[in-house]
């Protein structure tokens, strides 16, 4: 199942995709079983996921009926698929490739920085390029979304704890993220996570969640990304270091993942920095994932 959020009369509404048909599922509910409304979790994301089994099975009905007369026409506000997450955990270096050109040596275990809800952005939603930035880069990720509370999870249990696969852009302020005189003594990397990854507006996920059930092997997924139509990275999520399965559980000692988090998984190689190249103003990024589709963002001023 392909499911995404979008704005309506100001409000967020869940959706449903399928062959390029998309569905209000809110409207679906009150078509089809004859309400005045429809329940609270067809408005959120996070709620239909923690309700699980029972929820899915009313999506599968309302699929199953598709009235025609909540059919969604025209252009969409999209929204990110988990408007609020709580909590966004990211992996640093976790292709060797990328590792490699950004003269990076693999890390022994998964190095997660965070992001805030404030940062994300839907499909065809505009990315902001902050003010205080010169060097804005893309970084195309396989985004798990996770269905089911767990902590400490085990490597073979992890994949129970998943609800779906996104498209996830870790857009990078690099001038921040590298700053200059940064000691290296502060962390690992020498790097500035927070003001490097998490700036207002800087992270677009979607368009979709893909249901689990529905992608046969997320370390086996291709991936692309084109800046103006220009390919500049192209990758496959056999190559990485810490597989799927491996960062749930790692991402899970210690705190417990809640339904909706958000965990990236890292992004091959053909970054901008690496190549002296940055986003500017009226640049589009197409980032695209084999089974889950092309999360398309143009680049604004701030």
């Amino acid at each position: 199942m392909r499911l995404f959020t979008f704005l309506k009369f100001g409000e967020t509404r869940v959706g449903l995709e399928r062959d390029s048909r998309r569905l209000d599922l809110y409207e679906a509910y009150r078509l089809v079983y004859g309400t005045r409304e429809a329940p609270g979790f067809l408005l959120d994301m996070k709620k239909l996921i923690m309700l699980g089994k029972p929820v899915m099975d009313v999506l599968h009905e309302l699929e199953r009926e598709w009235p025609r007369e909540a059919e969604l026409s025209g252009q969409l506000e999209w929204s990110p698929p988990v408007p609020f997450p709580e909590k966004i955990l990211c992996p640093a270096v976790n292709y060797k490739a990328h590792g490699q050109e950004a003269g990076t040596p693999p890390p022994p275990k998964p190095y997660f920085f965070t992001k805030f809800a404030s940062s994300l952005v839907g499909h065809e939603m505009p990315v902001v390029k902050p003010k205080v930035t010169e060097k804005l880069d893309w970084e195309v990720e396989l985004g798990i979304v996770i269905g089911k509370p767990g902590k400490y999870v085990e490597p073979e249990r992890a994949l129970d704890h998943v609800f779906g696969f996104t498209v996830f852009n870790d857009v990078s302020v690099r001038d921040w993220q590298f700053p200059e005189g940064w000691p290296k003594i502060l962390n690992p990397y020498g790097q500035n996570w927070v003001w490097g990854k998490a700036m207002d507006r800087t992270t677009p996920v979607g368009p979709v969640i893909v249901t689990r059930d529905e992608i046969r092997d997320p370390n086996s997924l291709s991936m692309i990304l084109k800046v103006n139509g220009n390919v500049e990275q192209n990758g496959n999520t056999r190559d990485l270091i810490f597989n799927v399965q491996e960062l749930v559980s790692w991402a899970s000692r210690g705190i417990t993942l809640s339904p909706g988090d958000i965990i990236s998984t890292g992004t091959p190689p053909g970054v901008g920095f690496a190549k002296g190249k940055y986003l500017k103003p009226g640049d589009v990024m197409e980032a695209t994932i084999e089974g889950i589709g092309t999360l398309r963002n143009k680049v604004e001023q701030e």
